[in-house]
């Protein structure tokens, strides 16, 4: 893989050329700056920008007043190659609270490997109405110890609204959902992304999670997409390395809270 093309081609057409990630949200270009406007259940916040030192400042200001006069709390997503050098800094400064750093991953499908399959005893449900967004949901809960009313009105929306663009699936013991993951897919680009892929403590360690990225994958596949995205984690990272997935640079959020 060409790590700077991929990177070149990733922030073209996902971050610069982004696309609302749902019914009811809206990209908007701000000079030097993308960002996604949403309602309070959605996700808001800047996707990309073009700054540097004497631009900075004024461009962090605008999008505080912005978002606070709409009295939405925001996300500004800063990336590891993104200028200034100093943005993040420059972020604290402004009053945005960091998140913990992970690492945007970028596998070709053609390279990955896509043999995994559940352990004995689980079986994977496609998720496509309210029953399945509340059994991912829980698991959500459960895996990550958030609140997940965000994440179950955006993905009702999504498969209520546009179902082709997202795939979600639960992993069940019996009938117990024991983990849970999801993929958007952007029409229009070679990329899909990987999201939300968590279990339950008591179930880690047995597969799950990279049965759950070869199933995503093999989706992708019949999709036509070239490469799969996703916002990795230290935990995640090592199973995403020996499946094939490489390293492009790092990715921060920086949430602001009017």
């Amino acid at each position: 893989m060409d790590h700077i093309a991929v990177l070149a081609l990733y922030d073209r057409d996902m971050r610069e050329g982004a696309q609302p990630d749902g019914p009811g949200a809206r990209i908007e270009r701000a000079g030097r700056v993308v960002r996604q406007v949403a309602s309070a259940e959605g996700w808001n916040g800047v996707v990309w920008s073009d700054l540097d030192e004497a631009s900075a400042d004024a461009a962090i200001a605008e999008q505080i007043a912005h978002y606070s006069g709409l009295d939405r709390e925001f996300e500004w997503k800063l990336y590891g190659h993104d200028l200034p050098v100093d943005l993040g800094k420059r972020l604290r400064t402004a009053g945005f609270a960091p998140e913990p750093e992970e690492t945007l991953m970028i596998g070709e499908v053609a390279d990955l490997t896509l043999d995994g399959d559940p352990p004995e005893g689980v079986r994977f449900l496609p998720v496509t109405d309210r029953a399945g967004v509340d059994l991912v949901a829980d698991v959500h809960e459960k895996a990550f110890g958030t609140d997940s009313s965000r994440l179950r009105h955006q993905l009702l929306a999504r498969l209520t609204d546009d179902p082709d663009t997202v795939v979600a699936v639960v992993a069940l013991a019996g009938d117990t959902p024991v983990s849970a993951a999801r993929m958007e897919l952007v029409p229009g680009t070679r990329f899909a992304g990987l999201w939300g892929g968590g279990t339950v403590e008591a179930w880690r360690g047995r597969g799950i999670y990279r049965a759950l990225v070869a199933h995503r994958a093999r989706a992708a596949v019949s999709r036509g997409y070239r490469y799969l995205q996703v916002d990795a984690s230290s935990q995640s990272r090592p199973i995403l390395e020996r499946l094939g997935f490489q390293p492009l640079t790092t990715t921060t959020p920086y949430v602001y809270v009017p």
